[in-house]
């Protein structure tokens, strides 16, 4: 067989991950709602925690379960396609919500796009990245924290799961997450990042943005 041939699946696998994780639901739905352009509001981030701004929680958790979903739905047609290229859907599909070439590449910061990808890759591993995500963003309600901490434990359950194909992939998602996250970490370092719902009118509140 041709060797260009045998790059065709893995090539659409690609193009499917990357499309479906670029589609910008905060923005979309915010727009449909009326609710103006969501890069323009609070953080101008394009996740739940910003669309939360808009006074409309059915759009921020419609928001996050839609960036859930695309992830999972990713890796699982690219299987179902294109069997065995569903960690390169996976890993296209979270490039594409981070650097979407519909918004200039200026995307959200994957963290729940990243929990549907862990979930369909191996769903216990999600249900640890869920635990972690949720119970401290309930704890402490400082967004960021609760987000690295659960990007982080998805190449560490990888490991304590056996699933050591899948922890590099995951190493470098991660990675990826907190490079996002940069801002927020200096933050963090300097005392400044506020909680969930403790900043006041006219804080800066970009510590809240996830995505």
């Amino acid at each position: 067989m041709d060797t260009h041939i045998l790059w065709i699946a893995p090539a659409c696998a690609l193009l499917l991950g990357y499309v479906l994780g670029s589609i910008p639901f905060g923005v979309i739905l915010t727009r449909l709602a009326g609710a103006g352009d969501l890069r323009s509001i609070g953080s101008g981030n394009i996740g739940a925690t910003n669309v939360l701004r808009t006074g409309r929680k059915g759009l921020a958790a419609a928001t996050l379960l839609l960036d859930l979903a695309k992830g999972a739905a990713a890796v699982w047609l690219a299987e179902w396609l294109f069997p065995g290229d569903g960690m390169i859907a996976a890993a296209a599909a979270f490039v594409g919500h981070c650097y979407p070439i519909w918004l200039r590449f200026k995307g959200g910061k994957g963290v729940a796009t990243l929990m549907g990808i862990v979930l369909a890759l191996h769903w216990p591993m999600g249900l640890v990245y869920a635990a972690v995500w949720l119970g401290l963003l309930a704890g402490l309600r400082i967004s960021s924290v609760a987000g690295m901490a659960a990007a982080v434990s998805a190449p560490v359950s990888g490991a304590l799961f056996g699933r050591f194909d899948l922890v590099m992939l995951l190493l470098a998602l991660a990675a990826i997450v907190l490079w996002k996250h940069r801002d927020n970490i200096e933050r963090l370092l300097a005392g400044t990042e506020p909680r969930i719902g403790g900043a006041r009118d006219g804080e800066d509140t970009n510590a809240l943005r996830d995505g």
